[in-house]
């Protein structure tokens, strides 16, 4: 590729001679990779396909010449752009001499690689230009650990990671044009939060979905585009129907318990498959695994799991929908939330908890060597036998784990009860994903 036709490519990406749509901001996560910047050290965003990398790059680039840098400090190179071919580090010394011969930055440029997963040995090459102090480095891609794998094997010590998520509440109302500051805010527009968390629950949060009315077309192209890209072609999958049958077990299974043994036998694999298979899937964001709380590692790695997804509107479009579903939904939610939290505060970890007796608890929240919190998500609490079922058993976690007070997240019940000495505080959903942990 001569460097006429690569300037051409990096000019349709760049802010060099026009604006380029940088989208909504995303405050917290913007914040974020402004103090890593601040660190010198290569910044790695990670998180799943479509859920918003490629434009806190652009945010963050924006934000930097705001700042005082010269637009031609900025070069932002997107490796899915079908133009580049032969991804190698040849590919990146080429783009790198190009941009330096066409923009000639007076001061060191911040060089943003999006996707970079897609370039064969792009960690040395990233850890020579760093190391050569040439370019701050940030860099995108939609698998965690290999990624990571990849920079620690040639950056030990030397990268900050961001993980992002589809939108949270708060963020997917900030898309549609609302602000919630305060509970008397939640109270006066009430009933138009409600319609848009049942909104959120159904269709997900992935940003383009969330502005956009042909959300489940948009939805099944992501779920292609991870399937094919970020799953079979990076793993050399030959079984691709076995993996897609997997995903589509986990999708119309969300917040439920699992174990690979059972899922081998439901596939026709065997269990070490579909062990494997199930890694290849969170590593890519596809789904989450939750363990059960226990003092023992050997209990928390025997017990069964349970799996959340990535996005509720994913897991409706693409698994198997029933109606009355809004429970799992909800719960699944509420994971997000916390997991959320737990990469902001690395201090906390999540699990369920459950009994010999099948007493169980949705999300034990632990913090340090303390359990902070413990939460049930019971979506239609007027029943009383089910509001009696999930008491009882939030009680008994309580009890087991020595915490005063739980957390019952409903539809829209909301008070205060107590059981004995142990107080139970029950909140709607849409008040705790603005207003609690």
């Amino acid at each position: 590729m001569n460097k006429n036709e690569l300037i051409k490519i990096l000019n349709d990406w760049n802010f060099w001679q026009k604006d380029i749509e940088t989208g909504i901001k995303r405050d917290a996560y913007l914040n974020s990779l402004e103090q890593m910047l601040q660190s010198g050290q290569i910044m790695l965003i990670t998180g799943a396909r479509r859920s918003g990398k490629s434009f806190l790059m652009r945010q963050l680039a924006k934000k930097i010449v705001e700042r005082g840098a010269d637009k031609n400090q900025i070069l932002i190179v997107n490796f899915e752009d079908p133009r580049f071919v032969d991804l190698n580090t040849d590919l990146l010394d080429q783009i790198l001499e190009t941009y330096q011969e066409f923009l000639r930055p007076k001061e060191k440029p911040y060089i943003f690689l999006d996707e970079v997963q897609e370039v064969a040995g792009w960690e040395k090459w990233a850890r020579t230009v760093h190391e050569l102090g040439k370019a701050h480095i940030i860099i995108s891609g939609s698998n965690a650990k290999l990624l990571s794998r990849e920079l620690a094997t040639v950056l030990t010590g030397r990268h900050l990671d961001l993980t992002v998520f589809p939108l949270s509440f708060e963020e997917f109302l900030k898309f549609k044009n609302i602000s919630i500051k305060s509970e008397i805010d939640l109270a006066g527009k009430d009933i138009e939060i409600k319609s848009l968390l049942t909104n959120y629950l159904e269709n997900g949060a992935f940003p383009k979905v969330v502005i956009n009315d042909a959300k489940e077309k948009i939805l099944l192209a992501y779920f292609d585009d991870i399937l094919n890209k970020d799953l079979i072609r990076r793993f050399r999958i030959r079984k691709g129907e076995k993996i897609k049958s997997l995903i589509k077990f986990y999708l119309s299974n969300i917040s439920s318990p699992v174990t690979f043994s059972s899922l081998g036998k439901f596939l026709g694999i065997s269990t070490d498959t579909a062990e494997k298979f199930s890694s290849y899937l969170e590593n890519a964001y596809m789904i989450f695994f939750l363990k059960r709380f226990s003092y023992t590692v050997k209990e928390q790695e025997k017990s069964p799991r349970k799996v959340y997804a990535i996005d509720t509107g994913l897991a409706n479009t693409v698994g198997f929908r029933f109606s009355g579903n809004w429970g799992k939904l909800a719960e699944n939610i509420v994971f997000l939330h916390l997991k959320r939290k737990a990469i902001v505060n690395p201090n906390l970890e999540i699990y369920y908890w459950k009994d010999a007796r099948h007493n169980e608890a949705d999300f034990v929240v632990k913090e340090k060597t303390a359990v902070k919190e413990i939460i049930q998500v019971c979506w239609n609490i007027d029943d009383s036998k089910t509001k009696k079922r999930e008491t009882n058993s939030i009680v008994k976690a309580m009890k087991s784990l020595n915490v005063e007070t739980g957390l019952v997240i409903t539809e829209d019940y909301e008070g205060e009860e107590f059981v004995g000495n142990k107080k139970i505080q029950f909140i709607a959903l849409r008040k705790w994903l603005l207003f609690g942990l």
